[in-house]
């Protein structure tokens, strides 16, 4: 079992209610596409004041909030 988690919700995330985390999956592969469409889709809709990034820990991605260097 794999898990796609978030490390912590910004204010953007927060008011995203199609954002449903954490999710879960069988396979490897499925859930670390999804983790890196997330993060693209935060990277493009939110408000940029945060960059999105995914790392892997054993069995989690986990999308990483960064500050924005476009701040």
């Amino acid at each position: 079992m794999f898990t796609v988690d978030l490390e912590k919700k910004c204010g953007c995330a927060k008011k995203d209610q199609e954002l449903t985390l954490p999710q879960s999956f069988e396979s490897e592969t499925e859930a670390e596409m999804t983790a890196l469409r997330l993060a693209n889709h935060m990277n493009t809709n939110y408000c940029k004041k945060h960059r999105f990034s995914v790392k892997k820990e054993d069995n989690q991605f986990i999308i990483q909030v960064d500050l924005s260097c476009n701040n």
